[in-house]
């Protein structure tokens, strides 16, 4: 901003507080620019239309010409503006600041999807408006706001993948879905790296009522990404479930499959009594930072043998886990830092339920998509988040390049 601008921002600023005027709402300094700017942009917009400016000699008996003004109010995020739209003789004239028809500045309509994706109903959103801006936006009309980014969901849902990932993360969240009756519902979430680093959401599923979290669903998933142009992946990391390493296999046969080694100590805890769970988990860090299976299988004997007696069950675990378990540990300790855990994935899922629990349950599952869809495009609005994770992925990257044999490098390509 100029020394000029600066100027005039503190000369309306001191005007405004000598007479009382408010900042937003109704009649206040922000909405009188909003009014000056627009209706400004609307007299240069008839100018070029018309080709001559107003009072101007040049348009007498020349045709077309001006005809008064209509007037209309805009919701603004200063609150609500009447502004007198000019109008012309034979009514061609379409402005592009506010068209025809138009009701809102844009960042109305970004404010209402903002708040929408941090799960907020149409009902609240009306009220924040008219508390916070004092514009009235009826419920209907947040809905028909929101619900124009189904088009971006159906585009975003079905683009073209990369050829490669070097580590794809899945897991699933619960909503509650109104069908008759609430019920949890499970949708299906997956996370890939590319061969650059980056992170990108592959995209969201809704499983049915009872599905649960399930390797048969995931199959399904699986086959949609391969068809959407994903021939290879690397790695994929989930939380241990029962017959993935099959369904993965039969879309990608080159694909390991590791299980997340937190949920695995998560899972060794609930059969543990509290006070030893400092104990356990000592006792189990060698097995997992072993620096060969051969190693781990000799750490997990001493564990086997202090604790089998007592938690039976853990050993059961960490036994039935174990080929998926131990794949990671061939690799270096750039590929084992990114590759134990979902936490990439689950650090997302997070988001995704505040934005889930804001709203309790929904309708439909269109609603929960929505709700959903919205609070993934709002992740990380200054891209600071995108560009740690990149930096982070780099040395795991050439360590992958190298393990795999240059699948990662095609990728690229």
């Amino acid at each position: 901003m100029s020394a000029s601008d600066q100027q005039l921002v503190r000369e309306l600023t001191d005007r405004a507080r000598a007479n009382g005027l408010q900042l937003t709402g109704q009649g206040g300094l922000l909405g009188r620019l909003t009014k000056m700017i627009v209706e400004g942009a609307l007299e240069g917009e008839m100018d070029d239309h018309l080709g001559y400016a107003k009072h101007d000699p040049v348009g007498r008996d020349g045709g077309n010409s001006r005809n008064g003004y209509r007037a209309k109010t805009l919701l603004t995020e200063a609150g609500p503006v009447d502004v007198s739209v000019p109008r012309d003789r034979d009514g061609s004239f379409e402005p592009t600041i506010v068209a025809k028809r138009q009701r809102r500045l844009s960042g109305v309509e970004d404010l209402v999807i903002s708040l929408s994706a941090k799960g907020l109903t149409t009902g609240e959103i009306s009220a924040h408006l008219a508390e916070v801006y004092g514009a009235e936006v009826s419920k209907q009309t947040i809905s028909t706001i929101t619900d124009r980014v189904m088009e971006g969901l159906a585009a975003w849902q079905s683009r073209p993948l990369d050829p490669v990932y070097a580590v794809l993360f899945i897991d699933a969240i619960q909503v509650k879905i109104r069908e008759g009756e609430v019920c949890n519902r499970p949708i299906y979430l997956a996370l890939g790296v590319t061969a650059d680093g980056e992170r990108d959401v592959l995209g969201l599923w809704a499983g049915e009522h009872g599905d649960g979290e399930g390797a048969k669903y995931w199959l399904r998933v699986l086959t949609e990404i391969k068809n959407r142009g994903t021939n290879d992946v690397c790695m994929l990391v989930c939380d241990g479930l029962t017959g993935l390493p099959d369904a993965v296999s039969a879309v990608w046969d080159k694909t390991i499959v590791q299980t997340c080694i937190v949920h695995l100590l998560r899972n060794s805890f609930k059969y543990a009594s509290k006070k030893d769970w400092g104990s356990v988990a000592k006792d189990l860090k060698p097995v997992y930072t072993a620096a060969s299976e051969a190693e781990a299988l000799d750490r997990f004997a001493d564990f086997s043998s202090k604790w089998e007696k007592r938690y039976p069950a853990i050993i059961r675990l960490w036994t039935n886990a174990w080929a998926e378990f131990v794949p990671f540990l061939q690799f270096d300790r750039e590929i084992r830092t990114v590759i134990c855990t979902t936490n990439a994935i689950e650090s997302i899922n997070a988001r995704l339920r505040r934005a889930v629990n804001a709203r309790g349950h929904f309708p439909t599952e269109q609603a929960a998509l929505k709700c959903l869809y919205l609070a993934i495009m709002s992740l990380d609005p200054t891209g600071r988040g995108r560009k740690r994770w990149t930096n982070r992925w780099k040395a795991a990257l050439n360590a992958f390049d190298i393990t795999f044999d240059g699948r990662l490098s095609a990728g690229r390509n």
